[in-house]
Parts: structure tokens; C-alpha cells; sequence
């Protein structure tokens, strides 16, 4: 299977008044083709750092994230638009990823059309995204007020997926909404990451979530990874302390792999 994405000795360094925050340390790791990758760790490990840095939200310090051949650390403007298509994210707070003052479609449409997709072609495509992700396309004119926040995060999980990527990563994708509607999107993502191939890179907390849809998980702490390997191997048999504490700390034992991708099998 060959490696879609390849991250390799990532740093990200800040400043503030007080000196310098060093929140991502020389991270190195791959998600392949179809495959779902979970980075787990604290607030504050890094994790949204490093998923920030894969769209270029923000600039690493050094390193090289690849996108098959093409560097998205080093790209310019021009070739970072183009790259931009192949890699789309779904953030946690899908209210806030939304604008308010716009309807569901034009939210929906806006990207494909600004890469040269006709608008009743875009139009087209947000009415099977929308079908997709189990919304009514009928309700492509209410707002985002107008949705609950399942809802909402369907919509936002349209959205970037009308950009037709390859690597779709969701940062805390699941982490803001109530336990039984985290579990319709868990499958949903599930679903979707079979019928369209896609890589997904999952950033959590919540390690029974990284159980459930992962096939391989990547702990973090302070900024470096601590350990990774498949779910099972890691949750089962961890050999790092920090892994331990982690698992130690999450309630009960039984972990469920795979619960969301098995779902209606």
C-alpha cells in the first residue's frame, strides 16, 4: 500500500513574550492510501498543531510534509492551491466552521466553483453530498442556526468533502457532540472512508473514539511521539508509560476496535 501522506522531522516553533513554545518536536509518520491514522495525546501534546500544519493553516518551522511527491511544506502560493484540494479538514466546533450569514449550499458549493467546477454542476454535487452524509438536500437553503450540531457537523463534513480529496482529517471531529450522536458520525466517517477510499487522519483524545475507527494510532506528548503501531497492538500491549498512564486513566477495559467501521456489516 503506498504512503499518501509522509511527514517527516516536522518542528514547529512559536514565539512568545516570554521566549520561544515548542509545540511539535521533529514528528515523523505516514497514513497510506485508504487507511485511518488516530494522534492521540493531552490538550496541549501537539496534535492539532501537526493537522494544522498538513493544510498549511500554519507554517512549520522545519520539515517536509509530502503529499505523494509533492512537499506541502515548501509549496507556493500557486502550488498550494492546487494541493490544498487533495487534503481538506473537518474541525471540531462545526458552528463555528460555518458561516452564519450563509445558507448551507452556498457553503457547500464555494469550493468546488472557486476551482473552476460549473455552478450547476456544484449544485449537483451538494445535493448527493448531502444525501451522503443522511441530510435532507432539501434543507440546502436554511442555515446553520437552523441544524443541530450532529447536523451541522455533517454539513461541515460535506463540505469538505465536495473538494473531492484524497486525505480528509478531522481534528476533534466528534469531541463537542452528545456520546450517541458522536457514534452516527463515527460511522458515518466510517462509511464514507470505505465507499470513496479515502486516508483519514483522526486527531482525538478520547482513545475508546481512536478504537473504534483507527487502524493505527500515534501517541503524543509535549510535542513528540512517545509510541505507535495498530490500535489493537498499542491499546493491548503498550510499552510506553505514557501509553499506560493514558489507558489507565480511560474508563473500563473493554475496548471496542473497530465498532464504528464494523457497524451494520
Amino acid at each position: 500500500m503506498r504512503a499518501l501522506l509522509e511527514v517527516e522531522d516536522l518542528v514547529v516553533d512559536i514565539p512568545v513574550p516570554s521566549g520561544m513554545l515548542h509545540p511539535v518536536r521533529e514528528i515523523s509518520f505516514h497514513v497510506d492510501a485508504g487507511e485511518t491514522l488516530c494522534i492521540v495525546g493531552e490538550s496541549g501534546s501537539g496534535k492539532t498543531t501537526i493537522a494544522r500544519c498538513v493544510v498549511r493553516l500554519i507554517d512549520p518551522t522545519s520539515g517536509d510534509i509530502f503529499i505523494d511527491q509533492n512537499n506541502i511544506a515548501t509549496a507556493k502560493r500557486r502550488e498550494l492551491h492546487k494541493l490544498r484540494r487533495r487534503v481538506q479538514i473537518v474541525f471540531q466546533d462545526p458552528y463555528r466552521s460555518l458561516n452564519p450569514r450563509r445558507t448551507i449550499r452556498a457553503s457547500i458549493i464555494e469550493g468546488p466553483m472557486n476551482y473552476g467546477l460549473g455552478r450547476q454542476d456544484a449544485l449537483k454535487r451538494a445535493h448527493e453530498l448531502m444525501e451522503l452524509v443522511h441530510l435532507d438536500p432539501n434543507s440546502l437553503d436554511r442555515y446553520p442556526h437552523q441544524f443541530s450540531g450532529g447536523q451541522r457537523q455533517r454539513i461541515c463534513i460535506a463540505r469538505a468533502l465536495a473538494m473531492g480529496p484524497e486525505l480528509l482529517i478531522a481534528d476533534e471531529a466528534v469531541s463537542a457532540l452528545d456520546v450517541s450522536v458522536q457514534a452516527q458520525v463515527l460511522k458515518l466517517l466510517a462509511d464514507i472512508r470505505k465507499r470513496l477510499n479515502l486516508a483519514v487522519l483522526f486527531i482525538t483524545h478520547d482513545l475508546r473514539v481512536a478504537a473504534q475507527i483507527c487502524d493505527r494510532v500515534l501517541v503524543m506528548r509535549q510535542g513528540e511521539v512517545v509510541e505507535q503501531g495498530p490500535t489493537h497492538e498499542v491499546f493491548l500491549h503498550p510499552r510506553h508509560e505514557y501509553t499506560k498512564a493514558l489507558l489507565n486513566a480511560a474508563p473500563g477495559k473493554d475496548w471496542d476496535f473497530g465498532a464504528a467501521m464494523n457497524a451494520g456489516e
